[in-house]
């Protein structure tokens, strides 16, 4: 079985405010680093798209029939996502609920996914992508 890790982040300007996603897959020594801007959102919103977006594209990456053989290791700084996902934490934001039930039928796409807390420092990959997509997309907006 093999076991693949995904670091993501998500973020907001304000919160809510313009928000964004930075996602890095590793698949043994190589690393596929993503990056969207996704509009106003809140902090926790951008975070669970952030999941959902790193499982998609890795099951887009390596196909349904490999992703039933793979396991799966989630890194987040956000320790909302990680316990709300674990089963620790109730969710009680109404707008975080369609996201955990996407996120969570995902998962039943791989043989295993774990979800683990990380600190900050050891996202760093991530974050940085995300503050890349929010630049950018400041970057593009009109000054009028």
């Amino acid at each position: 079985m093999e076991r693949i890790k995904i670091y993501c982040d998500g973020g907001a300007r304000g919160n809510p405010g313009p928000a964004a996603l930075g996602v890095a897959i590793q698949i043994g020594k190589k690393s596929e680093e993503y990056f969207q801007f996704l509009g106003p959102l809140t902090n926790n919103e951008a975070e669970y798209q952030a999941a959902l977006f790193g499982l998609k594209k890795l099951k887009h990456l390596i196909g349904s029939k490999k992703a039933k053989k793979t396991a799966v290791d989630v890194y987040s700084d956000s320790e909302l996502l990680v316990n709300q996902i674990s089963g620790l934490y109730k969710i009680r934001h109404v707008n975080l609920i369609p996201l955990f039930i996407s996120l969570w039928n995902l998962t039943l796409d791989f043989e295993k996914v774990n979800f683990h807390a990380i600190p900050r420092e050891e996202n760093q990959k991530a974050d940085a992508l995300v503050n890349q997509a929010l630049d950018e997309a400041a970057r593009s907006q009109p000054l009028i």
